[in-house]
Parts: structure tokens; C-alpha cells; sequence
């Protein structure tokens, strides 16, 4: 029997001990349903408040908004227009660059058709220089055959007239008597 008491006191004690965890999930099931609600108000109630303030400054932070991109807008088209002009004044470097190339080869090229057109006065200079002398030495050349050739010509002639004995080319002999 005392067996039997300890037992349905341990029952009782278990079943006790079972309302009581049935208690504090209930407890806890309440407890979480409720804070459940209350976070569910208080975030109704933030969201009202947000889009009451929201609608409170509407106009405000439109203008804001405007406002930003308007000058989001002015930074990009100053930013576009610098690399506009950076581009340009590029581009007028690299024109003057190849515009001062081409005039250094010009002027290179200037400078050789001188010099070539200088050598080529001086080669015909030279030219023209040996052509007279060719001309001049033929000339002598020429004179020295004509004085040869009337030199031949004078003795063929005063042989001719020795032979002959033509104005007294010849000596005249005497002979005399003794």
C-alpha cells in the first residue's frame, strides 16, 4: 500500500507537473500571440506614421528629389562639357602637331630640292666648263693643223721654186775662165 501511495503520488506529481508545462506553453503561446499583435500594431503604426510624415513633407522631398537631380544633371552636363572641350583641345594639339610635321617636311624637303637643284647648277656648271675646254683645245688643236698645213704648204712651194729656180731660190753659178 505504501508502495501504492508513492506511486499515485508520483503519478499526481507527474500529472501536476505536466499541467504546469501545459500552463507555462499556454502561457508562452499567449505571450508570443500577444507580442505577435503588438509587433503587428506597432508596425502598422510606424507605416502610418511613415506615410503620414512622408505625405506631411510629400512636397518637401520631392523638391529634394528635383533638386538632387538637377544638380546630378548640372555636374554630368559640366562633366560632358569639359571632356567635350578636353577632346577639342586634343584634337587642336594633334592638328597643330601634324600641321608642324608637315611643315618640318616641307621645309626637309625644300632644303633637298635646293641642294639638289644647287648640285645640279654645279654639275652643269662643271659641264658646260669642260665643254669649253673640249672646244678650246679642238680650236687649238685646229689653228696648230692650219699653221702645220701652211707650213707644209710654204716649203712644198719654196722647194717647188728652188727646184724650178724661181726668184733667185736658187744660186747662180758663175763660172769663169782662167
Amino acid at each position: 500500500m505504501k508502495n501504492l501511495k508513492v506511486e499515485k503520488k508520483k503519478i499526481d506529481e507527474v500529472d501536476r507537473l505536466a499541467e504546469l508545462e501545459r500552463i507555462r506553453r499556454q502561457k508562452e503561446a499567449e505571450q508570443k500571440m500577444v507580442e505577435e499583435v503588438a509587433a503587428k500594431r506597432l508596425e502598422e503604426l510606424v507605416n502610418k506614421r511613415v506615410e503620414e510624415e512622408l505625405e506631411k513633407r510629400k512636397d518637401e522631398i520631392e523638391a529634394e528629389v528635383l533638386r538632387r537631380v538637377e544638380e546630378a544633371k548640372r555636374i554630368m552636363e559640366q562633366q560632358m562639357l569639359e571632356e567635350l572641350q578636353e577632346k577639342r583641345r586634343k584634337q587642336e594639339e594633334d592638328q597643330k602637331k601634324r600641321e608642324e610635321e608637315e611643315r618640318k617636311q616641307r621645309e626637309q624637303l625644300e632644303l633637298i630640292m635646293e641642294e639638289n637643284k644647287r648640285k645640279m647648277e654645279e654639275a652643269q656648271a662643271k659641264l658646260a666648263e669642260q665643254h669649253l675646254k673640249i672646244v678650246e683645245q679642238q680650236r687649238k688643236m685646229d689653228e696648230q693643223r692650219q699653221r702645220l698645213k701652211k707650213e707644209q704648204e710654204r716649203r712644198t712651194k719654196e722647194e717647188q721654186k728652188r727646184i724650178l729656180g724661181k726668184n733667185n731660190a736658187r744660186p747662180k753659178i758663175s763660172f769663169s775662165l782662167t
